[in-house]
């Protein structure tokens, strides 16, 4: 694998000070990863529709070191202090410490820099709607900018790849958090250009029946998920059943890749629930075993399917690695599909709680 391009090799500028930033949205995977090795490396191929209003806005200030810690042992430790929605949190800084650690060495300026970063979501943190995505790739977008600073001749689709890259280090699902409104992250022998280093968009024609879809996500748990995304990818190294979902996976990509160009809505939502139940399934037969879906989660699901048989509707499902569900339908459905949600699902929520979004484009820089 070529990580050997996103190493700096032209001569930086000296910049002292800078702030940078950038809204970055969450995804949600249609074929899911589930299991991966070091450094970050996918076991198998995934593709994501970019969400819109789900996103995490973060500022980092970079403030050059004085030259007396330049030259002392405090040269090698990235400096940074960490606030989330107006709050210290020491509890986030052993994740993101780590992340800069293994950036380091594509991203060599950073020891030269003291960073405050201050980030804000747009929905409720670890509750199974990829925030680690949104929020690492925030960060990475930031660090490109800083670099774009020091090192102008940077283009912009090397600075998208080069953030996908080094979010992927924080978060593999974040490296598909850079573009939009489709992104595959993994090789992949139908998606040209795939890598298992970082996301690319989906390089077919979408049928129009897939642009601008909508997804309501409806908060079942806004708690702390009892068991990380990482404690479950782990797990995968030693499941009875992990090669073979690898390799459905994959093949599930590449029937996915032919549905949204041909525009299939039915086959469309035969692939993508299979894929939300069949990544529950892994976790619910790992070892450990654990379940993150609610009893909740489970009326929802029955509720979708008398609905789409009653109505003959194009609406479906999806989870992430959590209890909250993604209702996904077309836009022409939205006025009839969003009163089903407020009348009939709305209740089963966590305080009555949704998010309406819809597919978006990726990161957004905002200037201040």
């Amino acid at each position: 694998m070529n990580t050997e391009q996103f190493l700096v090799k032209s001569q930086l500028k000296k910049v002292d000070t800078a702030s940078f930033t950038w809204q970055t949205p969450s995804n949600i995977a249609l074929v899911k990863y589930w299991g991966k090795s070091n450094p970050q490396i996918p076991k198998n191929a995934s593709i994501s529709f970019t969400l819109n209003n789900c996103h995490t806005i973060t500022t980092v200030d970079f403030v050059r070191k004085q030259h007396s810690k330049l030259d002392s042992e405090s040269q090698k430790v990235v400096a940074f202090n960490l606030f989330f929605e107006g709050k210290q949190k020491d509890e986030f800084k052993p994740k993101i410490a780590d992340f800069f650690d293994r950036i380091q060495a594509y991203c060599p300026y950073i020891i030269e820099y003291e960073m405050t970063i201050n980030s804000e979501n747009s929905f409720p943190h670890s509750s199974g709607i990829a925030s680690s995505a949104s929020g690492l790739s925030a960060i990475a977008m930031c660090l490109m900018s800083l670099e774009k600073e020091l090192s102008a001749e940077l283009s912009t689709e090397f600075i998208h790849k080069k953030a996908s890259f080094l979010a992927r280090l924080g978060s593999g699902s974040a490296s598909r958090s850079i573009e939009g409104p489709l992104v595959v992250w993994g090789k992949h022998p139908e998606i040209e250009g795939s890598s298992d280093l970082f996301g690319v968009q989906f390089p077919h024609k979408v049928h129009a029946v897939f642009e601008n879809y909508q997804d309501v996500i409806l908060l079942v748990d806004k708690g702390e998920k009892q068991v990380s995304s990482t404690v479950g990818h782990k797990l995968m190294h030693e499941h009875p059943y992990a090669e073979n979902r690898f390799k459905q996976a994959n093949e599930n990509l590449g029937k996915m890749s032919k549905i949204l160009q041909e525009g299939n809505t039915k086959d469309f939502i035969n692939l993508v629930e299979s894929e939300a139940l069949t990544l529950h399934a892994m976790m619910m037969t790992s070892n450990p075993y654990f379940i993150l879906m609610k009893p909740n989660t489970l009326e929802i699901i029955n509720k979708i399917w008398e609905y789409r048989a009653a109505e003959n509707s194009a609406i479906c499902f999806t989870l992430d690695a959590g209890a909250n569900v993604h209702v996904l339908f077309p836009e022409r459905e939205k006025k009839k599909v969003n009163k089903f949600i407020k009348k009939e699902l709305s209740g089963y929520c966590d305080n009555n709680q949704y998010i309406y979004d819809s597919v978006g484009f990726g990161a957004k820089r905002i200037l201040k």
